[in-house]
C-alpha cells in the first residue's frame, strides 16, 4: 500500500551510520546506530541512540557472543565463542542465534546494544558522544539496552527503554534533567512488553503511557493504555488498537514516538507490519481526556520502506521510529532504517492530522 504524500525525507539521509560511531570497546565493531529517542534541550536536539556492536571475529568459522554475567552480583562483560558449524544452532539470521531442535527458541543475541547521546544545533548534523550514556548494568539488561523513548515532563526527561536478557523483553526507566548522568529506576513493566510511549503530561491526575504486550498463546500484538501515580507502578490497562488485516499494519503494531498534544487530540506515530514483514509508520489520534479512545488513524502509511537505506540493511524493509520533535509546526521524525542507520523525515503536524480517517 502506497504511503500518503505529506512526509518528506531529508536530502542528507541517512544522517548517521555505523561508520560515524566509535565502539565502546577496543576490539568491538559497530554495525548499527538506529531507533533513537529524541528531545529538545534548550536550542539543541538530542538523540538517545541505540548502538549495536559486537566483538570482531577472531576466526572465520567462530562467532563471539557478548553478554553480561554477574560475579558476586557485580556485572562483568563476558563472551561465548560458538562454531558456525555447531548443529545445535541456526545462524541464518544476523542478529540472533536460534536453537535447531524444537521448540526453537532464541538462545543468543549476536550483539550487545547500549544507549548513546548525539547533539545537534540544527536537528540534522549531529555530534555523537564517544562513550555510552547508558550501558547494560543489571541482570534484566544482560543482553542489552535498546530503543529508548524520551518524554519531558516539567524539567525532567523520562527515558524508557527495552531491557533484554534471557529472562525476556522488559521495559526499564531512567531519568535526567541535564543528560549528564542518568538515574536508573529499574524495570517498570515486566516481560514480554515493549514499545512504551509516555505522555508528556498527566491524564486525570496520573502519568500515562501506551504499551505493547507480546502474548505468547492468545491475542495479538496490540497497543494498550496504562496509568501510574509514580512512573513505577502501572495499572488501569485498557485496549487501544490492534492490527488491521489486509492493511499496511495488518500483522502487528507497536508504539513509536511519544504522543504530542494537538488541538484535535493526542497524535502518536506508530509502526505497523504487513504480510511481507515490512515495517512502516503511521499515526493514531486519541482523545485528549481518554487516550485509549481512537478518534482517527492512518488508512495508508505515512512512511514506508522504499529508499535504498530502508530496504537493505541488517533487517531489510524497515522504517521504525522511537522519537520525534516539533519544529515550527512540523513534526521531525527520526527513524531507524533497516536496523542499521538513522534517517529523518518531516511533515506539517496539521497535514498529518488531516490525513487520518475516523476509526
Amino acid at each position: 500500500m502506497l504511503p500518503v504524500r505529506i512526509v518528506t525525507r531529508h536530502s542528507e539521509n541517512p544522517l548517521l551510520t555505523p561508520e560515524n560511531v566509535r565502539p565502546s570497546q577496543p576490539d568491538f565493531e559497530v554495525h548499527g546506530v538506529f531507533n533513537a529517542g529524541a528531545a529538545r534541550v534548550g536550542k539543541k536536539t538530542v538523540l538517545v541512540l541505540r548502538i549495536s556492536e559486537r566483538p570482531k571475529s577472531r576466526a572465520k568459522d567462530i562467532i563471539r557472543i557478548p553478554a553480561l554475567t554477574f560475579v558476586k552480583n557485580r556485572p562483568k562483560l563476558s563472551f561465548t565463542d560458538l562454531s558456525l558449524k555447531d548443529p545445535r544452532y541456526d545462524f541464518s539470521e544476523f542478529s540472533v542465534v536460534w536453537t535447531t531442535k524444537p521448540p526453537r527458541v532464541i538462545r543468543y543475541l549476536t550483539s550487545l546494544s547500549h544507549l548513546r547521546l548525539a547533539w545537534s544545533e540544527d536537528g540534522v548534523r549531529f555530534r555523537i558522544e564517544s562513550h555510552p550514556w547508558l550501558f547494560p548494568h543489571t541482570r534484566e539488561e544482560a543482553w542489552g539496552c535498546e530503543d529508548a523513548r524520551v518524554t519531558q515532563i516539567g524539567k525532567t526527561y523520562r527515558v524508557n527503554y527495552t531491557a533484554v536478557s534471557d529472562l525476556g523483553i522488559a521495559t526499564a526507566l531512567a531519568s535526567t534533567r541535564t543528560f549528564q548522568e542518568p538515574k536508573r529506576h529499574g524495570v517498570i513493566i515486566a516481560p514480554a512488553n515493549r514499545d512504551v510511549t509516555i505522555f508528556p503530561e498527566k491524564i486525570s491526575g496520573k502519568y500515562a503511557a501506551h504499551h505493547r504486550p507480546m502474548p505468547a498463546y492468545i491475542g495479538g500484538t496490540n497497543i494498550w493504555y496504562a496509568s501510574s501515580p509514580d512512573f513505577l507502578h502501572w495499572g488501569d490497562h485498557r485496549f487501544v488498537a490492534g492490527p488491521r488485516p489486509g492493511l499496511w499494519d495488518g500483522e502487528k503494531i507497536g508504539g513509536g514516538a511519544p504522543p504530542i498534544r494537538t488541538p484535535k487530540g493526542w497524535l502518536s506515530i506508530y509502526h505497523g507490519v504487513d504480510r511481507k514483514n515490512r515495517y512502516s509508520l503511521g499515526a493514531l489520534l486519541t482523545d485528549l481526556k481518554q487516550p485509549w479512545k481512537i478518534l482517527a488513524r492512518s488508512r495508508r502509511p505515512l512512511l514506508a520502506p522504499t529508499a535504498p537505506y530502508e530496504r537493505r540493511g541488517f533487517v531489510s524493509n524497515v522504517c521504525f521510529t522511537c522519537g520525534a520533535v516539533e519544529r515550527n509546526g512540523d513534526l521531525w521524525i527520526y527513524y531507524g532504517a533497516a536496523d542499521r542507520v538513522i534517517a529523518l523525515a518531516n511533515a506539517p503536524i496539521r497535514d498529518i492530522v488531516q490525513s487520518l480517517t475516523k476509526s
